[in-house]
């Protein structure tokens, strides 16, 4: 298997070195014929995808679980979208960057490059599958993708449409690969192939985050576990703070970008507080509160410490109440997992200086945490949501799956000293 492996890795780099010169149009033009095939093989996707949901329900698998797995006509359509939105944004390899002019006459310019071969290791998400391959493709990446069993059936066929539209627009195929083993240690030999593999990007639970960061050999791109919160201030719109809680934990509770604790000044809570429990529990929510929260409403479920890290993914709602600005604040920066935080306020300085320092790659004011993603912030699309600071932080679209390259033109100067 480990052979078998190689020599994936192996087309892969090759692909990749065309694709870095393949022009913008023929790109395009594969990102169209792969969004019409996506429409006009939707009755087959949604068949092969229930195999795979009916597989999850069988194993009692949780409902936030099966969610992310199924894949129906609206998110088909969406995916089709997406890759049509991709389609037209601006390519960015080739796009200089900066250039300038040395003393000794040298001209020095700073463009942008594909990163070469993306390994994305991912969960229960098939919409995954065809998200990283319309950026990787447009930015001029290769991608050998591996999925979970889970969604087998679905990232086979799916993967398969990839490549018979690669096919058709005449770009490699082995610019597309699925690793269908759901061996552990595939993973683990994928991980050690520096030689073929730029970039490893995992998109999952922290488990899968986890285990990738340490083991692998390869750089690795670290994208979010989402621990958000939402911190209601004394000097909030209380109808717009209901609102945007709601939406923030109940729109999509299975996805990284849903809030998972909410925080409220000790001055608006006897007020607040049971407004937005009675309307979060209406929604199906489970709220758990600290100390503070239960003596306002007896009936709450006690919050633990382990709550305050919790990335639910459920209908599970934390609920803490804090005195002022600067507890939410130390609150979110010692339990947040640098994804999406947001203030609910319509005090300017609360709002500046929640902004100011909060760390995390994306940090709202009046509004949901649920717009961190590719397409909301219009990139078309994203590969996932990068937590940490290098090389890419928040929703990665194509520019993020570049890197850059120095390109040099001389008269024939050399160096002296």
């Amino acid at each position: 298997m480990v052979e078998d492996l190689k020599i994936q890795a192996q087309k892969a780099k090759k692909a990749a070195q065309q694709l870095a010169t393949t022009s913008t149009q023929k790109k395009n033009d594969f990102l169209t014929v792969l969004a019409q095939c996506l429409e006009e093989e939707q009755s087959r996707i949604e068949s092969e995808n229930q195999k795979d949901v009916k597989i999850a329900v069988e194993n009692h698998m949780k409902p936030g679980f099966i969610d992310r797995l199924i894949l129906n006509k609206k998110r088909i359509q969406g995916m089709a979208d997406g890759l049509r939105q991709v389609a037209i944004l601006s390519d960015p390899v080739g796009e200089v960057i900066s250039g300038w002019k040395r003393p000794n006459g040298l001209v020095v310019t700073k463009v942008r490059v594909p990163l070469g071969v993306l390994a994305i290791i991912y969960e229960a998400r098939p919409n995954v599958t065809i998200d990283s391959i319309g950026l990787g493709i447009k930015s001029g990446n290769a991608l050998i993708l591996r999925g979970s069993s889970s969604t087998l059936n679905s990232n086979r066929f799916l993967t398969h449409l990839a490549r018979e539209s690669l096919r058709q627009c005449s770009l490699p195929e082995d610019s597309v690969q699925l690793i269908e083993s759901t061996s552990h240690d595939d993973i683990a030999q994928l991980l050690a192939m520096r030689e073929y593999i730029d970039v490893a990007i995992p998109r999952g639970g922290a488990g899968l985050i986890q285990n990738v960061v340490i083991h692998s050999q390869v750089p690795v791109i670290e994208t979010g576990v989402g621990n958000c919160h939402v911190y209601v201030d004394k000097d909030a719109d209380l109808g717009m703070a209901e609102k945007i809680v709601v939406n923030a934990k109940t729109q999509r509770p299975s996805v990284c970008n849903a809030a998972e604790t909410l925080l409220i000044h000790q001055d608006i809570a006897r007020v607040f507080l049971p407004q937005i429990v009675t309307t979060l529990k209406q929604a199906g929510v489970e709220i758990r509160g600290c100390e503070q929260a239960c003596q306002i409403l007896p009936d709450l479920i006690s919050a633990t410490e382990e709550d305050w890290k919790t990335e639910y993914l459920d209908l599970i709602l934390a609920v803490k109440v804090v005195k002022n600005l600067n507890e939410a604040i130390e609150h979110i920066n010692t339990y947040g997992t640098r994804h999406s935080e947001s203030i609910i306020t319509e005090n300017y300085t609360n709002a500046r200086d929640f902004l100011d320092k909060i760390d995390a790659a994306a940090v709202y004011v009046n509004a949901s945490t649920r717009f961190t993603d590719g397409e909301q912030f219009g990139l078309g699309a994203e590969i996932g949501i990068s937590t940490q600071k290098l090389h890419a932080r928040g929703p990665m679209g194509l520019q993020e799956l570049t890197t850059t390259k120095y390109i040099i033109y001389g008269t024939g100067q050399i160096r002296q000293s």
